[in-house]
């Protein structure tokens, strides 16, 4: 099918505004340029409009299978092109673990009968996530893993970690880690700060994270391994990530926008939906996880979209999972707390949310260049709103975000040159 989407603005790499058509035909960009001529069998007005990249979220939990009544590949995948983005990831804390060859191609036929982006699936590190036995990396590989990871728990063996990191270096692939050392999480439900000692919480304090970090950072030295630290929320964690890097140590890492945007001081009761693995840590954590993302510590954004049902996050602070949703608010979010303060500038975070993480794990998305694939959204910065759950794609409702106002929406999102969502009419 022949697209032609007229009179966008396109942000350059000196991050001014441009005035460009694109000419998509069977999936890819043929043509970008001024006033084209081409025929083309739809045809969309992007007047007003910022076109960019489609956004990577590479830290998602689609539930499916064996969590269907908290989100589906389905749901989840809709509610990623609402928020524009076009390809995700999706942990493998589910149950059955696609830890088997087998299981992870069920998964990828359910992939491509059901999601609405793409969508790659990390296979687990052990069996189960146990943290007792590895999987067979090659194997797994073989079937489409993205990477390994065990998220949701932390690997404790040092020398289950090191043999996964030497397995994973010899096919060349990543191991990504949920940082957690069990014998310090100490029963919490909160960061182990002002609030948990206000509210006579257990509190998980920082060093739980940042003694991981700083053993795997030493493991993937000696295995020679891409290393990738998932949802970094500490001062301290910024710190060993930035001195690793500086030895020239393999590490990447990514950062949540709610723990961007959010501290401990910012909750404002007993509610459930402000709470997440890794917590909400102090102000001087938020304060270096902007400072680390804008000196290039921290490589990218990912949303850990974690969605539960309304009856279990109901059970309070102390018994309620972790987690909030977030791939439909992502943007909007960022963008009128970083851009429009000034705090990041609007190529930045484009870069956030695309090229950094398709740079991090060698993918070719995050491009929108003649060649590259039509993955695309479609964005408003000129429309405020204020975020609604009930409106929410996903049927996790489960966000600390409720009722805040934002500018900068999505409008449209194309995955493979075709339309995946759209807020209304978009045919010129």
């Amino acid at each position: 099918m022949k697209t032609l989407i007229k009179n966008g603005q396109l942000l350059t790499n000196e991050g001014e505004f441009k005035l460009a058509d694109i000419f998509i035909d069977s999936g890819m960009i043929i043509e970008i340029g001024e006033a084209l001529k081409r025929e083309a069998e739809e045809i969309i007005d992007a007047n007003g409009l910022l076109v960019t990249p489609g956004f990577l979220d590479l830290h998602i939990h689609l539930r499916e299978p064996g969590g269907e009544k908290k989100e589906t590949i389905a749901t989840g995948t809709a509610a990623a092109a609402r928020g524009g983005f076009t390809t995700v990831a999706a942990m493998p804390n589910t149950r059955p673990v696609p830890d088997t060859k087998e299981q992870l191609a069920w998964l990828n036929k359910r992939i491509e009968e059901t999601a609405s982006v793409n969508v790659l699936p990390y296979a687990s590190i052990t069996i189960r996530e146990l943290g007792e036995k590895l999987t067979d990396f090659q194997a797994l590989k073989e079937a489409g893993a993205f990477a390994f990871t065990d998220d949701g728990v932390g690997v404790q063996s040092a020398e289950m970690m090191l043999q996964a990191m030497k397995k994973a270096a010899e096919i060349d692939m990543a191991i990504v880690a949920h940082c957690e050392e069990n014998t310090l999480i100490n029963k919490g439900s909160v960061h182990e700060g002002a609030f948990s000692e206000k509210n006579g919480l257990n509190g998980i304090p920082s060093v739980c994270e940042s003694v991981h970090i700083a053993r795997d950072v030493l493991l993937a030295e000696a295995a020679n391994c891409h290393y990738h630290v998932c949802h970094i929320s500490t001062k301290e964690s910024v710190r060993v990530v930035r001195d690793a890097k500086r030895a020239g140590i393999k590490v990447t890492a990514e950062v949540t926008p709610h723990h961007l945007l959010l501290c401990e001081e910012d909750i404002p009761s007993l509610d459930a939906n402000y709470k997440m693995n890794p917590p909400l840590r102090g102000e001087a954590d938020r304060d270096a996880l902007i400072e680390g993302i804008l000196d290039g510590t921290i490589d990218f954004i990912a949303t850990d979209h974690a969605p539960h049902t309304a009856e279990e996050k109901a059970e309070g602070m102390q018994l309620a999972p972790f987690g909030i949703v977030g791939l439909e608010t992502a943007f909007p979010l960022l963008y009128t707390h970083f851009v429009e303060k000034g705090m990041f500038t609007l190529k930045q975070l484009i870069d956030f949310l695309t090229v950094k993480p398709a740079e991090v794990f060698k993918l070719a998305s995050g491009k929108l260049e003649i060649g590259a694939k039509a993955d695309i959204v479609l964005l408003d910065l000129n429309h405020t709103e204020k975020i609604n759950p009930e409106q929410f794609l996903s049927k996790g409702k489960n966000t600390p975000f409720a009722g805040w106002e934002c500018r900068g929406w999505p409008v449209l999102t194309m995955v493979n040159g075709k339309i995946a969502w759209s807020k209304g009419s978009v045919t010129a």
